[in-house]
C-alpha cells in the first residue's frame, strides 16, 4: 500500500491475513507552490524495491483530496500544486462567485487550494489546462505506477467542489467549466487498472504481473478499514482519522444531519459512492505548533502526560481556537493562551479534544467513536475526548487499522483487522466545566 500524504509519504507491506510486515516513511516538502512529485517519485521507487524480495500480488494507492495531476500524453504538464499555495486574491474572488451551493456539493469554502475547484480554476485563468487529461492525486499515482489513467469518486467526493453526492456525479461548476470531461473515467476504487509499467519492473525488481489498483481518498481509507470491525459495520458510528488533518465521518443509520456550511463540515463520498457526514479541523498541525514541535504521542511519555492534566484543569489555562485559521470548527477565530501552560503538549492535547467534540457535535455523532491514526496514541487527547463524550463509547485499536488497512480491504473485501478494538478509559477531572468555560470564550 503506499500512502501519500501531505507531510508524510508511505510504503506497507502486508499478508493476506491483514498482518502489516513492514513499512518506509518519508517526510514530504512542498517545491516553491508545488507537490514535490520528484522527490516523491524516485523514493517511491527505492521503497518498493526493498519490498522486491517479497510475492508483491497487488499495490494499492491512497492520497490526500487536495492534489490534481495534468497529463499531456504520458508525462505530467506541470508539477501539481501544492494546496497551502496562495491563489491570488482577485482569482480567488472570482472563483467563490461561480462555485456551487453547499447544499449541491457538500463542499464548504476553504483556504487557498483546499478546494480542488480552486486550484483549476486558477490553474484555467493561466491557460494551464488546454489539451490535458485531470487526475485525482491517489489516482496520478496508480497512472505513475501503471500507465493507465482513472479517476474515482471517493477522490473527487471530498471537499472538492468538483462533485455533487445526492446526483452521483460532477457537479454543474465542473460540468460548465469542461473540467469534468478533463478528467480521467471514473472507475472504482477497488478496480485493477492495469499492471506494472516495464520501466517501473525493471527499477524495482518487482514482478511485471504486480496489480496496479485505482485506489482511493485517505480519509475514506481510514473509514473503510473501520468498517471491518464488527462494532462498526453497518451500525450508526463515527470514525475520527488523525494526521495532519483531524477528519471525523459518520454513517447515520437514521437521517442524515444538516451541516452548517461555514465551520469545515463537509460530504465526503465513500468508496461505495455514498454520502458520509464530516467535520474535520488541522489537528496535526495544530498540536505541533501548540507544543511547539515537541511529540505527544510518544508511549514511553503518556503517564508523565495524562499527570500534567489535573495542574491545567485546575488553573483553567487552556489554548482557544484557532492556529490554523481558515479551518475547522471555529475557523475566523484567532488563537490565544489563557493562563500559561505548564506542559504545552498536555495543553495541546487538551485543545485537540475540545475541537474534536465540537466537530462532533456538528455531525450529530452518537453511540460509537472510532479513533484512529497517529494520535489514538495520545492518552490525554482520546481519554479526554471520551470525558467529554460520556454517552458514547470511544475505542482505539490495539494494532494497526489504519489507511493502509482499509487499502488492503479493497483486495480483501472481508478481511476483518487483525487487531481489536479497547474502549477508552476517561480521563478524571471537571471536563464538562472546562469544556464550558472554553465554548464560552469561542463565543460559541
Amino acid at each position: 500500500m503506499i500512502d501519500l500524504g501531505k507531510t508524510l509519504a508511505k510504503v506497507s507491506l502486508w499478508d493476506h491475513a491483514g498482518r502489516r510486515i513492514a513499512m518506509r516513511t518519508r517526510p514530504n516538502a512542498a517545491a516553491g507552490d508545488a507537490l514535490y512529485v520528484a522527490g516523491i517519485s524516485d523514493w517511491l521507487i527505492e521503497a518498493l524495491g526493498a519490498f522486491a524480495a517479497h510475492p508483491v500480488e497487488a499495490i494499492v494507492p491512497v492520497g490526500h483530496g487536495a492534489g490534481v495531476a495534468a497529463l499531456r500524453g504520458a508525462a505530467l504538464a506541470f508539477a501539481p500544486l501544492d494546496y497551502e499555495a496562495e491563489i491570488p486574491a482577485a482569482t480567488m474572488a472570482r472563483y467563490r462567485a461561480a462555485r456551487d451551493p453547499f447544499a449541491v456539493t457538500g463542499s464548504p469554502a476553504l483556504p487557498h487550494g483546499l478546494n480542488l475547484g480552486a486550484q483549476l480554476w486558477w490553474l484555467e485563468e493561466r491557460g494551464l489546462l488546454e489539451g490535458t487529461t485531470l487526475l485525482p492525486w491517489a489516482q496520478y499515482w496508480a497512472c505513475f505506477l501503471s500507465g493507465a489513467a482513472v479517476s474515482e469518486v471517493s477522490s473527487l467526493g471530498c471537499h472538492t467542489d468538483l462533485w455533487a453526492p445526492a446526483a452521483g456525479g460532477f457537479s454543474p461548476l465542473a460540468e460548465r467549466m469542461g473540467w469534468a470531461e478533463r478528467f480521467a473515467p471514473v472507475g472504482d476504487a477497488s478496480a485493477v487498472v492495469g499492471t506494472l509499467k516495464p520501466e517501473i519492473v525493471a527499477a524495482t525488481g518487482l514482478s511485471p504481473k504486480v496489480h496496479v489498483l485505482a485506489g482511493l481518498h485517505d480519509s475514506n481509507a481510514a473509514l473503510h478499514a473501520a468498517r471491518g470491525f464488527a462494532e462498526v459495520a453497518d451500525r450508526e458510528a463515527t470514525v475520527l482519522s488523525t494526521g495532519t488533518w483531524f477528519v471525523a465521518m459518520r454513517r447515520p443509520l437514521g437521517d442524515a444531519p444538516v451541516l452548517p456550511e461555514g465551520r469545515d463540515c463537509l460530504v465526503n463520498v465513500d468508496v461505495d459512492g455514498r454520502a458520509v457526514p464530516s467535520a474535520r479541523f488541522m489537528g496535526g498541525r495544530e498540536i505541533e505548533l501548540a507544543a511547539q514541535g515537541a511529540r505527544v504521542d510518544d508511549p514511553a511519555e503518556q503517564a508523565e502526560l495524562v499527570a500534567a492534566v489535573p495542574g491545567l484543569l485546575a488553573s483553567g489555562t487552556m489554548l482557544l481556537p484557532t492556529l490554523a485559521p481558515g479551518c475547522g470548527p471555529f475557523p475566523d477565530r484567532a488563537a490565544r493562551w489563557i493562563g500559561e501552560p505548564g506542559d504545552r503538549r498536555a495543553a495541546a492535547c487538551l485543545y485537540a479534544a475540545l475541537m474534536a467534540d465540537a466537530a462532533l457535535d456538528l455531525i450529530g455523532t452518537r453511540e460509537t467513536l472510532v479513533v484512529e491514526g497517529r494520535f489514538a496514541g495520545a492518552d490525554v487527547f482520546v481519554r479526554a475526548l471520551a470525558g467529554l463524550r460520556p454517552d458514547c463509547r470511544v475505542l482505539v485499536a490495539d494494532g494497526p487499522c489504519d489507511a493502509a488497512f482499509g487499502a488492503l480491504r479493497l483486495i480483501e473485501p472481508g478481511l476483518a483487522p487483525a487487531a481489536s478494538l479497547r474502549q477508552v478509559e476517561p480521563l478524571a477531572g471537571d471536563l464538562e466545566a472546562y469544556r464550558a468555560r472554553w465554548r464560552m470564550e469561542t463565543g460559541q
